[in-house]
């Protein structure tokens, strides 16, 4: 249910909520407002505060999701898609942050906001450990750095958020490449991680693939671009335990028959993971294709069960 704020509400107490118009949040990322109103009553994808007149109020954890939401339109996924993707995401957020208020989640992403708005990299590699520090490796990404990577890259069309947006960009890939660099070595099982479609960001595909690895799996993360037909030729090379395909966008009908011809000729297992997973798994339940999902526990812990032969295809 909306929260209702009195019709007496003093400009200076909605600046200090941070607390938006409609027509500024329009203007803020370029959603026109019969979009905004439409996501809102038909589909249920924003649920801003209402003053006693009927006023809509948004704050800016509203437009960190309408950006996540143009984000994930940009990718193909259908607006009638995006609501279950955003869901599964905070319901996920609640379980892991049981013991973390919102206000600090806020805190962090506003601190990381600030941060980037002012290039300086040094408070951000602060920020960096403060938060790897205090939690979990899925939370430092999903809860803190990737909201606001997300939100920047959708509001691209803004005056310098392009700009704050590749800073952000470069120090997470360098920061994640430098974990993988150290969770490298001898390991039991290894997989290769490679982007399904050319459309794959490289901070997703790194980031799929530090949550992936583990003290019993080692993870080869292939570079955006990977030529798909010369799979076979790179798992015959590394001999890997699987190969994990991961995408976030929207997947094609043909993905299903793609996946089958690719099994057979990888000698090895094939796996699915990202929003891709999730969408295509009841299309692809009983083929010889494993799906992942998208949350970085799920991930692993599917991984860990499909290697020790105890997850179904």
């Amino acid at each position: 249910m909306n929260k209702q704020l009195s019709a007496s509400t003093s400009a200076a107490d909605l600046d200090y909520q941070q607390l938006y118009p409609i027509r500024e949040v329009s203007k803020l990322t370029g959603v026109n407002p019969v979009t905004l109103r439409a996501w809102e009553r038909r589909y249920g994808l924003i649920q801003p505060t209402r003053t006693d007149s009927g006023h809509r109020l948004y704050s800016q954890a509203d437009i960190d999701d309408i950006r996540s939401i143009l984000g994930w339109l940009e990718r193909g996924v259908a607006v009638s898609k995006v609501g279950s993707i955003l869901a599964r995401g905070q319901a996920l957020a609640q379980d892991g942050w049981a013991a973390s208020s919102a206000d600090e989640r806020l805190r962090w992403r506003t601190q990381v906001r600030e941060a980037v708005q002012r290039f300086d990299g040094a408070s951000l590699d602060r920020l960096f450990d403060q938060v790897f520090a205090s939690n979990a490796l899925d939370q430092v990404f999903d809860e803190v750095f990737m909201p606001v990577w997300h939100s920047l890259r959708a509001g691209h069309a803004n005056f310098g958020q392009m700009s704050e947006w590749a800073f952000l960009d470069q120090f997470l890939r360098g920061r994640v490449l430098m974990r993988l660099q150290l969770v490298r070595g001898p390991r039991r099982q290894q997989i290769v991680l490679a982007p399904l479609s050319s459309g794959a960001l490289e901070l997703e595909l790194l980031v799929a693939g530090l949550l992936l690895s583990s003290d019993e799996v080692s993870v080869v993360v292939l570079a955006p671009g990977q030529p798909l037909d010369e799979l076979t030729l790179v798992c015959e090379r590394l001999s890997p335990d699987a190969l994990v395909l991961f995408s976030n966008q929207q997947p094609t009908a043909e993905l299903g028959k793609r996946l089958a011809r690719w099994v057979l000729g990888l000698g090895c297992p094939l796996l699915l993971a990202g929003e891709a997973a999730e969408m295509a798994q009841d299309h692809l339940a009983g083929s010889p294709v494993a799906c992942l999902g998208a949350d970085g526990s799920l991930m692993r812990k599917r991984l860990r069960q499909y290697l020790a032969g105890q997850l179904d295809t």
